[in-house]
């Protein structure tokens, strides 16, 4: 076993933010790094993953997931290697998945720790394309949108780490036509011309995403997957033809909104359809991980499945990093690579 450091660097939530998080509303703090306790393991992260949900926990308000706590570290994927180890079966060494990012060093129950092999993939890849994000898209699309061969998709937020993905997934199992939005024109054209969809529109510039969705579909969808909510759900449920679907993901257009967010105004439109709009959580769809990792691992081996990653390197740029997703600056699952 080599020696240890004797500290490590870690993010703190030092005040809850008000609309935007400001950088004073976080501090990267050094702290003992020490042996792991019983039943536990110490890892050195080399990747951590931030997300939109993590917003949300910055907030002192009651939700699915805690809220992060003052002046505590605070948590998130992460993938690293062991360098020391107080539990059976997990040695120096080996590289494994868990919750506690954000920081260099994690000590971790080994209980809460995934073993996961690099030679099959990046260990990057278990944070997107084959971690939570891509569980999301996947569960999301096949159980909760019930998708079927031949409906109409569209995504919202499509360049990201889940839209990329459920795109994807929704041409390779037959989809008649897929369309996502992104915010510049450089994703718009990832989209189509890399990812293989049908079409797209850039919601930042073109106009109105209800009239550019309208012309992308001009014979209306069947699958909404919403990753951005507010005027994009209006214009899906506006464009929906009758028994649609939506899988309500993520709204990251109201996560850093002061003011309560008008509700869709054209929500009757429900009734006639006779819509579904079913909000999930991916925690709610374990069940389906063997399966998904099988399939996913098999897309990207014949190249049927492509990813891209934004990789901010270094732990002292975690919060530049996170500030960057919620403006949409990641094409694909947005990382922070420690050194």
């Amino acid at each position: 076993m080599t020696a240890l450091p004797a500290s490590g660097r870690e993010w703190h939530l030092a005040a809850r933010p008000h609309g935007w998080p400001k950088p004073e509303d976080l501090a990267l703090r050094e702290v003992p790094v020490t042996e792991p306790g019983e039943g536990r393991i110490l890892v050195r992260n080399k990747h951590f993953s931030v997300d939109p949900y993590m917003r949300g926990r910055m907030n002192d308000v009651k939700s699915y997931a805690p809220p992060y706590k003052l002046d505590h570290p605070m948590d998130g994927g992460a993938v690293g290697e062991v360098v020391a180890s107080n539990a059976d079966g997990f040695a120096v060494g080996d590289h494994v998945l868990h919750g506690l990012g954000w920081r260099e060093y994690a000590q971790v129950p080994a209980r809460y720790a995934v073993k996961v092999d690099a030679s099959l993939a990046p260990l990057s890849a278990y944070l997107g394309v084959l971690g939570m994000p891509g569980l999301t898209a996947y569960a999301g699309l096949f159980e909760v949108a019930s998708f079927k061969e031949g409906d109409t998709v569209f995504v919202s937020g499509a360049a990201g780490a889940v839209g990329s993905q459920v795109g994807q997934l929704a041409r390779i199992k037959g989809a008649s036509r897929v369309i996502g939005s992104a915010g510049s024109d450089d994703k718009v054209k990832l989209l189509v011309e890399e990812y293989g969809f049908d079409a797209a529109f850039n919601y930042k510039s073109g106009g109105s995403v209800k009239e550019q969705l309208k012309k992308a579909a001009p014979d209306g969808i069947d699958v909404y997957f919403d990753n951005v909510g507010g005027e994009h759900l209006e214009a899906a449920i506006s464009s929906f033809n009758l028994h649609g679907r939506a899988t309500i993901c993520g709204m990251i257009s109201l996560y850093n909104s002061t003011e309560a967010a008008p509700a869709p105004r054209n929500l009757a439109q429900v009734i006639g359809k006779r819509l579904r709009l079913q909000g999930m959580l991916v925690g709610d769809h374990q069940a389906l991980q063997p399966q998904f990792v099988k399939d996913v691992a098999g897309w990207l081996a014949s190249g049927e499945l492509k990813y891209r990653e934004t990789s901010v390197e270094g732990i002292e740029n975690g919060f530049d990093a996170f500030l960057g997703l919620l403006r949409g600056e990641n094409t694909g699952k947005m990382i922070v690579t420690l050194n």
